[in-house]
């Protein structure tokens, strides 16, 4: 055996990492909207340990579909697992063929699960003394570990021999099923004991021995030294049982009759054409061209439409990345040099390394540049951890780098560059010549192919994975900020940073310009406004604390009331804040119609669910407004005097340009955009966002800005006329839908066409729309058929826009930014009809997006070009809204500017109209 196994023998649990990369990869999709995500981190990890490893034996074990022997014994085995996503599970079937493509021997076994399969080939190869290692992310693989057995996790680059399971879990490998079984694995839904953790499942194993021998000898645990040893065995000898079924559980089978010798588990050669046929569908390109010849390369290129050019993997132009070519300057004079060839570059990356996410409170530590492809640099300032080596004085590094910096010429490129715009704004740097954020080019690229951080972007265009910032500086509390960080261990962190920015910029840029239009959506919108966005960001807006300390005491008695109203309601006193609770009271002891379940089939108490049942029952109703008070006072009212900058006295948000899918603009810390704005409660909060003394708030708003786009999408003469004239759009359409004159219009008949306008424009149906006027579906059905009659351009418009995004793979908006749908052609109903509904709402959503960057770019020139700069600041931008603070002499001259610079900001078939209002605070001027 030891001749025809060179050791080591590999044992993957293929099932771990496909959920580990699923879950903790971003979520890759080709062009033609399939998920590969899952299928990437996991090949990646094959290729991985046979490059570490050079093992001539290997095999990939899988779970199989249906249940296992365990769902026998105990039905609640994994019963808080949620089912496996469609986005995954569309993922198996490829990588199971990818694996057998590449060589190795694939084993699914039913009835079992693929811990049983590892833990039977583990032990055989132990018993032949064959050294087998085991690719896993599971924990209770380390039951599994001897002598010849080792555990190693690919993810986080850790092995667990026997010391390792001694030091990590405070027992050794043979006792491991006892200290599940004691302790309980929530993952598994594997019960143990309730009461015990970790120390009190350690105290006992080490003191007594496994759960056999401390059943039979309960008297001794008093003796232990761990809290709540006194009264453990009575809790012990209460959970018995359970104990008992948690380590029957808990066990790994290793004697199943598997019928394979460990020779038949060679690795084989690879089946190229297949793998070709994959790689090529997946579009992995770096792989596709290891396995491909130049003619096949070529075929394969032609054949990809610009939809897949626009999202796949252009990794196969790109060098390995070579860190020993970065560099760390610690002298002037290599500072001179660098300073030199940064002066003299084209164009140059570059990225800071501070101590906080927080731009208003992080403070610098490091400068990282790259101009060459294939070379960076780190210049450290502050380093500061004890044995720290000598750095610049970082003041002097500023006052050097400051003119480069603040040079107009377009040469700085970088990943997010607005947050190393505001950190350079506090060391009196304006940073400025920005020729390109990767960030956005990605996102202008495609909004939903990836996400668009620096991590992910590397993955899919350079097919490289970055060092991330808790591989380098520890988890949650004991996390450890830039500073502190080893200086050998920072450079190479923050070179990297510069070098993969500057290749994702040659990798996006050559993507952009085969498309037409995107290279100027980036360059003509989205990188002019980010600088706009920061400056928003530095200004910050002006907050009432004492008002929101007496809102916050009022939302408190009130919640109080409500809570009091329910309990009454109820029959009996209960946490509304436990889902399990409500649903007892609304669904089992009130017994209210269920209306829709969660995955695991309980009765759902989602806010559409309370919705519809608040129609009709007052106890959901009072619940809903219990939940929006609460949510409003823990948000906002209780949070923002905390968010307060002690500098400046202001809240200061982040404006965010790449999260949502239709380019409209979000933001957090705090989130202004979900302020409500209907209830008395939420105006109250507005209340509290004010003017400095002499000034007065200014909110300047798009009036109906999506139907107005929707007239211009769709050309329809109705439409156009009736904004052409100024008319109320809402009562125009009553009068048409109803065959009255404009003058007869009831409020009910307008609110009724208020619904349809919207409601076509968010993809409604029928039903929907029945169920939003409380009439019949066929009511609803025929409103909407006298609708298209009376407006035939825009159903033309929606059926051509359907059809459009299913050959296409998107939609665009007026200015050309793409809004792709990778579920328009699903096979799933459901999701398909939810693409067809984006499809028809994006373009408006998208182009009214467009309008407010550049209503923003334009309004945010002229205020620039003023000579007193000090009379007006724009302070927020809110979906159609933009808020200014404006010196109170200047008011009503820079409102009509601002009207004027927002309605002519771009030309469309319709007027644009903007409404400003003025006060002292934002409740008053909108």
């Amino acid at each position: 055996m030891h001749n025809e196994i060179s050791p080591p023998l590999v044992l993957v649990d293929g099932s771990s990492y496909l959920f580990r990369a699923f879950h903790g990869l971003p979520p890759l999709t080709n062009s033609k909207g399939m998920d590969t995500g899952a299928i990437y981190g996991v090949v990646n990890m094959l290729r991985s340990l046979v490059k570490d490893y050079g093992p001539t034996h290997m095999a990939v074990v899988f779970d199989a579909k249906g249940k296992t022997f365990r769902d026998d014994i105990y039905k609640e085995y994994k019963a808080n697992r949620p089912p496996m996503p469609d986005e995954l599970r569309s993922q198996i079937a490829p990588l199971h063929k990818i694996v057998e493509a590449m060589g190795f021997s694939l084993i699914v076994e039913p009835n079992v699960e693929a811990d049983d399969v590892i833990g039977t080939l583990a032990k055989q190869a132990s018993k032949e003394g064959v050294h087998c290692i085991i690719s896993t992310g599971d924990k209770d693989m380390a039951q599994l570990v001897d002598k010849h057995v080792t555990l190693i996790n690919t993810m986080t680059r850790t092995d667990m021999d026997r010391k390792g399971v001694v030091d990590k879990f405070g027992v050794p490998a043979e006792l491991i099923i006892d200290y599940l079984a004691l302790k309980g694995d929530k993952v598994d839904n594997i019960p143990g004991v309730p009461g015990v953790g970790d120390k009190s499942a350690v105290a006992m194993l080490n003191g007594i021995g496994g759960v056999k021998e401390i059943y039979d000898n309960l008297d001794k645990i008093a003796e232990l030294n761990f809290r709540g040893a006194k009264t453990m065995a009575n809790k012990m000898a209460e959970y018995k049982e359970q104990a008992l079924l948690s380590y029957e559980l808990a066990t790994i089978v290793c004697d199943l009759d598997l019928n394979t010798e460990l020779t038949s588990l060679s690795i084989d050669e690879m089946n190229k054409p297949v793998l070709r046929e994959l790689f090529a569908e997946l579009e992995f390109k770096r792989w596709l061209s290891e396995v491909s010849d130049a003619e096949t390369l070529a075929q394969v290129s032609k054949n990809q439409d610009s939809a897949a050019q626009s999202t796949s993997d252009s990794s196969d132009s790109v060098a390995v990345i070579n860190t020993d070519a970065y560099i760390t300057v610690f002298s002037e004079n290599q500072f001179a040099e660098l300073k030199e060839k940064i002066s003299t570059a084209e164009y140059y990356a570059i990225d800071t390394e501070t101590t906080s996410l927080d731009y208003m409170q992080a403070e610098l530590v490091g400068f990282s540049f790259a101009f060459v492809d294939g070379s960076a640099y780190y210049v450290p300032v502050a380093h500061d951890y004890p044995g720290a080596p000598e750095q610049l004085d970082r003041e002097w590094v500023i006052a050097q780098l400051k003119p480069l910096l603040e040079d107009t010429s377009a040469k700085k490129i970088g990943q997010h560059i607005k947050y190393d715009k505001n950190v350079l704004a506090n060391y009196d740097i304006q940073l400025a010549g920005i020729k390109c954020d990767t960030m956005l080019a990605s996102y202008v690229l495609n909004s939903t192919a990836t996400r668009h951080d620096m991590d992910s972007l590397s993955l899919k265009y350079l097919s490289h994975k970055t060092i991330s910032f808790e591989e380098i500086a520890g988890k949650g509390a004991k996390q450890i900020t830039f500073n502190q960080i080893d200086l050998d261990t920072a450079a190479k962190y923050a070179a990297e940073d510069a070098d993969i920015t500057l290749k994702l910029y040659a990798a996006l840029v050559d993507l952009l310009e085969k498309e037409e239009g995107l290279s100027e959506l980036l360059n003509d919108i989205e990188v002019p406004l980010s600088s706009v966005l920061a400056s928003m960001e530095q200004t910050g807006v002006l907050i009432d604390s004492q008002k929101l300390a007496q809102q916050s005491q009022d939302l408190a008695a009130r919640i109080l009331e409500l809570e009091g109203q329910v309990h009454e309601l109820a029959g009996e006193a209960f946490n509304l804040g436990s889902t399990k609770q409500l649903q007892h009271i609304l669904f089992e002891k009130l017994e209210l119609p269920v209306k829709k379940k969660t995955p695991k089939g309980a009765p759902s108490t989602a806010e559409e669910v309370l919705q519809e049942l608040a129609l009709e029952y007052e106890l959901p109703a009072l619940i809903m407004q219990f939940r929006g008070l609460t949510k409003l006072k823990n948000t906002y009212t209780d949070k923002l005097p905390r968010m307060i900058n002690h500098r400046t006295n202001r809240v200061h948000t982040s404006y965010h340009q790449a999260v949502t899918a239709t380019g409209r603009l979000s933001s957090t810390d705090p989130n202004l955009q979900n302020i409500p704005i209907r209830t008395t409660e939420g105006r109250l909060v507005r209340q509290a966002f004010i003017a400095r003394p002499g000034y007065k708030i200014v909110a300047a708003d798009y009036s109906q800005i999506e139907l107005r786009i929707m007239a211009h999408l769709s050309k329809d003469p109705g439409l156009l006329n009736a904004f052409a004239k100024g008319l109320d759009v809402h009562k125009a359409t009553a009068a048409e839908v109803f065959g009255e004159s404009l003058e007869s219009v009831t409020d009910n008949q307008r609110r009724s066409a208020k619904a349809i306008n919207f409601g076509l424009i968010y993809g409604m149906s029928a039903f929907g729309l029945g169920k939003q006027l409380n009439i019949p579906r066929y009511d609803a059905q025929a409103y909407m058929d006298k609708y298209f009659e009376r407006y035939p351009g825009v159903l033309t418009y929606m059926e051509s826009t359907r059809e459009g995004a299913k050959q296409l793979g998107y939609v665009t908006t007026v200015f050309g930014r793409r809004l792709y749908l990778p579920e328009i052609n699903a096979s799933n109903g459901l999701r398909r009809a939810g693409a067809e509904r984006a499809a028809i709402n994006a373009p408006m959503q998208g182009t009214a997006a467009d309008i407010i960057k550049k209503a923003m770019i334009v309004v945010n020139d002229w205020m620039l070009s003023l000579v007193e700069k000090d009379t007006i600041i724009m302070v927020m931008q809110v979906h159609d809204e933009l808020v200014f603070e404006i010196k109170e002499e200047k008011v009503n001259e820079y409102t009509l500017k601002i009207n004027a610079l927002m309605e002519e900001c771009v030309s469309l078939d319709v007027p644009l109209v903007v409404e400003a209002g003025i006060g002292d605070n934002w409740d008053e001027a909108h």
